[in-house]
Parts: structure tokens; C-alpha cells; sequence
């Protein structure tokens, strides 16, 4: 198998393009040579990135997306994750590596939720400072991935929980947080969450279940609050 470079995808040996996102493969791209994992990944894309970039001068658009990339990696690293890429407008956090904790779903969850609060603060400054708000959908996953080195040092994460976490952040609605079944059994008793229409995800045979997230449930919001798990 060969491994996008841009995207992560699994590809076959003899293509030349990522049959997910069309980059070109070259020879000298990574495989998916490493460490089997079990981890948490959220994806964090903009809804309606293509009109709002219509609408705004290329300058401004990349001083928007900075100060929303930054709240993600501040909200992500706060809670123990890491990023893994910013694609265009998305970003992919991963949650168990490097380092594993016994709560990295929990983690995950609740960086989604704080990065949901983020960007609502972040778009009452937009709306004040340029009269615009950015849209946003999330999607969390957990599972088994394989996690190598990439060419340049970085930590390159694969598999189909990687993949599913995509498919619940593109199915999840503008604001919304969808959550896959292993995620949610994880965290169901620390959060209030209900059942979504399943998703049809490419190149599932069934579909995907999905939870649509919405906060911490009280007791425990309150116990955590001012601090943070140890890490």
C-alpha cells in the first residue's frame, strides 16, 4: 500500500493519484510501515469555504483560517492531542499519539466541544470586526490506525477509523459534532448525546453509526471545571 501525503488514504501500489483526493503518488511516498494504535481522531473542517473565500480578499481570508488554526491546536494540545495536518480549511487532531492516556476519547470529545466554543467566540469578533461568521462541522472517531513516521519526521496516522472520522465530520450539519459508536460508548456517561440518521459513508458496506454530540453532562462539567486531566 502506498500513503497519500496529503490526505492519509491507503492507496493500492500501482496508483499514480490518491483515489481519495487526487494528489499525485510518488515513488517516494510513505507506507504504512508502523505502530498499530487505538485512538481518537477528530476532524474540524469550515462549511462554505468556497463562498465565504468569494467573498473575502485572499488576505483576509488567511488571517481568519490563522486565528481559527490557532484555536485548534491551543484547544487540541490543551486536552493532550495532537495535530496532525491542517488541509486547506480542516484540521485533523489525533488523540493517542504519541502519547496514550486512558481518557483519550474523553479527551477528544471534549476538545471538540471547546473548539466549537472557540469558534462561536471567534465569529462575535468577526461579526463585530468584518460583519462575517464562519461555519463549521466536526466529526470524532476512535479505533485501531497505524501510526509511522512520514517523510520529514512527522507522525503519520492511517486506517479506517481515520477515514470514519472524515465521513461523521462531512455528514455532521453546520455547528454540529457527530461522534461514532466506539467513541460514544466510550464517553456516555460523561456527556449528552443522541442518536443521528446512520451515514452512508463510501466504501462502508453498512452504514456509519453516528451520535450528534452536545455538551458534558452537568455533574461532570462541574467537577472538571478550572482544571484539566492529568497528562
Amino acid at each position: 500500500m502506498v500513503v497519500c501525503p496529503s490526505c492519509g488514504a491507503e492507496n493500492p501500489e500501482r496508483a499514480r493519484f490518491c483515489l481519495e483526493c487526487g494528489a499525485a503518488l510518488g515513488a517516494s511516498a510513505p507506507r504504512t510501515l508502523g505502530e498499530r494504535k487505538h485512538v481518537t481522531v477528530l476532524f474540524a473542517d469550515v462549511v462554505g469555504s468556497t463562498a465565504l473565500g468569494e467573498r473575502l480578499d485572499p488576505e483576509t481570508l488567511r488571517a481568519v483560517l490563522a486565528r481559527y488554526f490557532a484555536a485548534a491546536r491551543s484547544i487540541v494540545e490543551s486536552h493532550g492531542g495532537t495535530i496532525e495536518k491542517f488541509i486547506g480549511d480542516a484540521v485533523m487532531a489525533v488523540f493517542g499519539v504519541p502519547q496514550v492516556h486512558e481518557d483519550d476519547a474523553l479527551r477528544a470529545v471534549r476538545a471538540a466541544l471547546g473548539l466549537r466554543q472557540a469558534i462561536n467566540e471567534l465569529n462575535e469578533q468577526l461579526t463585530t470586526e468584518r460583519g462575517l461568521r464562519i461555519e463549521f462541522r466536526l466529526g470524532v472517531n476512535t479505533g485501531e490506525v497505524v501510526a509511522g513516521g512520514a517523510d520529514g519526521g512527522a507522525t503519520l496516522v492511517t486506517g479506517d477509523a481515520v477515514n470514519v472520522a472524515a465521513r461523521l465530520e462531512q455528514a455532521a450539519g453546520a455547528g454540529e459534532v457527530l461522534i461514532g459508536e466506539a467513541t460514544f460508548r466510550l464517553v456516555r456517561d460523561f456527556v449528552r448525546a443522541e442518536p443521528a440518521v446512520p451515514i452512508a459513508a463510501k466504501g462502508k458496506s453498512e452504514p456509519v453509526a453516528a451520535y450528534q454530540l452536545f455538551d458534558l453532562v452537568a455533574h461532570y462539567e462541574a467537577r472538571i471545571a478550572g482544571r484539566e486531566p492529568s497528562q
